[in-house]
């Protein structure tokens, strides 16, 4: 029977090695007729043509339908080998062998596996069809990595001689977050954190790509016309030329030799995707993009330029054009691991993490052994809240490669994310067990170490981070502010020159919410860029003038056994403030702070109810407001027009001459040492009362914490998801409004039924009902004023720009609200000092002491909904009541449950007496009479200028001087 057209054809193509055109014809014989040859056939082309990539694509085709066919598994071995990986190609070749030896047909083919196998394992050069393949990975080429996306600093893993890889440059808008604090912080938009947060994003320092993906995939579906058969195969020698030289990485080379194959062809698609691929190596991306889009317009069946033009536009930040390019990719190609594990990476970055969850695991279903695919599906899994599912993944990742440096970080900081220390440090211990020159190792730890609160260490891991990566500008500001925690003002280099200048003055007169400008500690708080305020503060005295030398003297950190003392006490009491919820690191130095801030408190409210004792036994009469010491405050600072000439809040000082007036302390003074102490003890977190800033305060500046952002479950606050959703869903069907933009309300039962608010169960679904961002606060009933509501918490909800909601919780500290809060906070305090100063002063028997614990948790219950600080109220809050606790005479010995965020439970209830009920059931048990402190050293002599205390929080015993 006489062959067909285009068999005929087909011969003499092959005949005159025209590899390119043979594939065309292949593709138009296969698109009539799936034949198990033709698909061998055509991955002999590709073999020709050495892109090996389709060849394994092809042979794993033929062997789907027919798992005996040798010649399959011959020239899949072959490209294997070719890409450097020859375990792959040996097991592929032994599959072979052992179904040769089952069913002996073709002898010459069993007997090509048998010398394929020996070779191979000997390290020859083999000798295959009619071309070599060298066997040494040393010398082996591997086709252009593709132009990749990744979320972090990437490293390669594979052997450097045998994987061509890129630098890619990534998104800058990542913000690191700074807190050491159990609180809300001011528009931190990933939540308070007891450390430096990476939150998932690239840094903006430029990434290394670890990907061994074919580059250049002509799209042969095209056919070249009016080409003779010899200008056809000069085209096809010249365009696999220009693939070689991209492959050595000689870029310049391979755009003449494409600029040349251009000029006669101007619309030869593969020589545009050619020239694309090198301007992307060489962060020429609009040259690329233009390149891809040619070849779209030329040939839009062109699958490998939708992927490659999508990679380029997702390199460049235009996240929705990629997905769009690479989905196009995927409907050429809709199982290609390579595109879905890219889309993947992509929707991870856009933060379309439910996407991204779907592509990876779609991508890890057909290539199991894709190490990158299951880190960046750990990454995506633990984004959405699913943390069982991301270890599995993350420790996937890393048991197909124990050398795989980015799996080890990512998995470290799952671990760090989740407060897990031992594990975080254990990942990062491994990494550089693999490579002790990995910066973003050193960078991890440092973070981990800060967040510790062992500054030492951290600057230690920092300073080897920078050594290897020294233009990291996370890393040198963490470094700063942890030199300046310490008290070496020289090494860090305006707060830091601040504390400088006080360093040898008494702690008192340390003071940022009264000496630092309030337009300052705006962009401060807001992490605004200095350069917009410089002008207009007050500078600071050169460090010079302040310090000899730049730091704290060394004789501060030489502790007496007195000083010393009093820090174990004060280490044993601090670390009551402890959450045991996933997020939040133990930290050592924040709980210095707070045990030490604790007995301060108790020194000197114990002082202070002395004062008030003696003067009810010698029946002398205050008035009402001198008795407390209630004074006016300044709301605004000194740009506010209720700042006045006789505000007495700059200091809040506890000083001999208030006693001696007769007046003792008010409620600001009191929760001022623990501000005090948490501000000092951190000087990367913006902790300062919010009616000290600037104008911004009339309009509402306050905390914002969020419990979801986008589709990530913030791993600190997502467990009270569904109770604050239950609350919002209340306060609607109760007050039957909502409050949008500027104040507005809207009445949503006038757009649908309730029962619409009833059935939400997310807080997608309540956007929906609304239709817009809206917010709605929850009610904290006064004990002050009988029958009068206040403003609590506000919940909002907020459709991001790009995927899902913020949903959050705000508490704005506007003037109004700051009067009443004032008010009812003076009226606890005085409540307090009442109970206690009666009939039980100096009580013995905790159990008699039932009213004074009450009034300490009322007053905790207003302060948590008051939130009256840019950042640190939960800390400054639970470190007050122990130290309220031990004014009294009562030791709280019990550790926080575990779950259990005691400033969340005070805004989840409407009033101290549900409060109470709460907390009381674990903490009243625990409580101890326990007058023991009272031998402690005064602390304020003890440790009596800002150096002594700065030295006081640095000096640990297992961390280096």
């Amino acid at each position: 029977m006489a062959a067909s057209p285009d068999r005929a054809e087909l011969a003499k193509i092959c005949g005159s090695r025209n590899w390119s055109k043979a594939i065309r014809v292949l593709d138009a014989l296969l698109a009539q007729s799936c034949s198990i040859q033709d698909i061998c056939n055509r991955a002999f082309c590709y073999s020709k043509l050495e892109l090996h990539k389709h060849v394994i694509k092809d042979c794993d085709k033929a062997l789907q339908l027919d798992p005996t066919l040798l010649q399959a598994y011959i020239l899949k071995g072959n490209a294997l080998l070719a890409l450097g990986r020859k375990e792959d190609a040996s097991l592929v070749w032994e599959q072979g062998y052992e179904h040769a030896l089952r069913d002996s047909k073709d002898l010459k083919l069993l007997l090509e596996l048998e010398d394929l196998l020996a070779s191979v394992k000997q390290s020859k050069p083999v000798v295959c069809q009619d071309h070599a393949l060298d066997t040494s990975p040393c010398d082996t080429k591997v086709v252009v990595s593709e132009v990749s996306v990744v979320h972090s600093d990437t490293i390669p893993t594979a052997d450097m001689k045998t994987v061509v890889c890129e630098e890619q440059v990534v998104d800058s808008s990542s913000k690191v977050m700074m807190n050491s604090d159990s609180g809300s912080e001011i528009d931190n938009t990933s939540g308070s954190e007891d450390m430096y947060e990476i939150t998932s994003q690239p840094s903006n320092s430029q990434e290394i790509i670890r990907r061994c993906n074919e580059t250049i995939k002509p799209d042969h579906k095209l056919f070249v016309t009016n080409i003779s058969k010899s200008k056809s195969i000069s085209l096809d020698f010249r365009l696999s030329r220009g693939i070689g030289q991209v492959n050595e990485g000689n870029y310049d080379q391979a755009i003449s030799i494409f600029d040349q194959i251009l000029r006669e062809t101007p619309k030869y698609p593969e020589a545009l995707i050619g020239r694309g691929t090198a301007y992307a190596f060489q962060r020429e991306l609009d040259a690329a993009i233009a390149d891809f889009t040619k070849a779209i317009q030329y040939n839009p069946s062109a699958g490998e330029a939708w992927k490659r033009r999508g990679q380029a536009r997702a390199a460049i930040g235009e996240f929705m054009e990629a997905i769009e390019d690479l989905s196009k990719a995927l409907e050429f190609e809709p199982s290609c691991c390579d595109i879905l594990h890219e889309r993947g990476i992509v929707n991870f970055k856009f933060k379309d993490y439910n996407a991204a969850v779907e592509d990876l695991s779609a991508c890890v279903n057909h290539d199991r052994k894709n190490s990158s695919a299951y880190t960046y599906l750990g990454l995506a899994l633990s984004a959405i809240g699913e943390y069982q599912r991301a270890e599995e993944a993350h420790l996937k990742a890393i048991q197909l490669d124990e050398n795989f440096l980015e799996g080890w970080a990512h998995l470290a900081q799952y671990y760090q994310d989740l407060a897990n220390q031992e594990k975080a440090l254990h990942c990062l211990e491994k990494v550089l067990l693999v490579d002790k020159s990995y910066a973003k190792a050193y960078h991890l730890r440092g973070l981990l170490y800060h967040g510790m609160g062992l500054h030492r260490m951290a600057i230690k891991d920092l300073s080897l981070g920078l050594s290897f990566e020294s233009s990291n500008i996370e890393c040198l500001y963490l470094r700063a502010s942890c030199y300046h925690a310490i008290g070496d003002f020289k090494a860090a280099k305006e707060i830091a020159l601040y504390t400088a200048s006080r360093a040898n003055f008494e702690f008192s007169q340390f003071n940022i919410d009264g000496d630092v400008d309030p337009l300052f500690k705006e962009y401060w708080c807001k992490r605004l860029h200095p350069k917009n305020v410089a002008e207009r503060v007050f500078r600071q005295p050169p460090l010079r003038t302040s310090l000899k030398g730049g730091r704290i003297s060394k004789k501060e950190f030489n502790l007496t056994k007195h000083q010393d003392n009093l820090l174990q006490a004060a280490d044993s009491i601090g670390k009551k403030i402890q959450y045991n919820c996933p997020g939040f690191l133990p930290n050592k130095r924040q709980y210095r702070m707070a045990g030490l801030a604790a007995i301060e408190i108790a020194q000197k409210v114990a002082k202070a109810w002395r004062g008030l004792r003696n003067v009810k036994k010698s029946g002398k009469q205050t008035r009402k407001k001198e008795k407390l010491g209630i004074v006016s405050q300044n709301r605004g600072g000194g740009c506010c027009s209720s700042s006045s000439s006789s505000d007495t809040s700059t200091s809040y000082s506890l000083n001999e001459d208030r006693h001696a007036s007769g007046r003792t302390t008010s409620w600001q003074d009191i929760y001022h040492i623990a501000v005090k102490w948490r501000q000092i003890s951190e000087p990367c977190d913006p902790v300062v009362w919010v009616n000290k800033l600037s104008e911004e305060f009339n309009s509402g500046f306050g905390s914002h914490t969020p419990m979801l952002l986008g589709q990530a479950k913030v791993v600190r606050y997502y467990s009270n998801y569904e109770r604050i959703l239950d609350t919002a869903k209340s306060v609607i069907k109760e007050r039957k409004y909502v409050n949008i933009v500027e104040d507005k309300s809207v009445d949503p039962s006038a757009l649908v039924e309730s029962e619409r608010i009833s059935n939400a169960v997310s807080c997608s679904d309540l956007y929906n009902v609304v239709g817009e961002n809206f917010w709605v606060a929850t009610t904290c009933n006064s004990t002050a004023f009988e029958g009068k509501p206040l403003e609590g918490t506000r919940i909002t909800v907020q459709k991001m720009d790009k995927i899902g909601f913020d949903f959050a919780i705000r508490t704005p500290c506007t003037p109004s609200r700051w009067e009443e809060y004032d008010a009812e906070m003076a009226a606890a305090w005085e409540a307090l000092c009442t109970v206690y100063c009666g009939e039980l002063f100096g009580s013995n028997d905790v159990n008699m002491l039932g009213d004074v614990k009450d009034a300490i948790l009322r007053m905790t219950y207003y302060w948590y909904n008051f939130m009256p600080l840019s950042r640190g109220s939960a800390a400054v809050g639970y470190t007050v009541l122990l130290g309220l606790f031990l004014a009294a005479n009562m030791e709280v010995t019990a550790s926080i449950p575990p779950g259990m965020q005691v400033d969340w439970e005070a805004i989840l209830t409407s009033n101290p007496e549900a409060f109470s009920e709460i907390i009381k059931k674990w903490l009243y048990p625990s409580i101890k009479f326990n007058r023991s402190w009272k031998d402690y050293p005064d602390v304020t002599s003890t440790f009596s200028t800002t150096g002594s205390i700065i030295a006081a929080l640095s000096s640990y015993k297992n961390e280096t001087q």
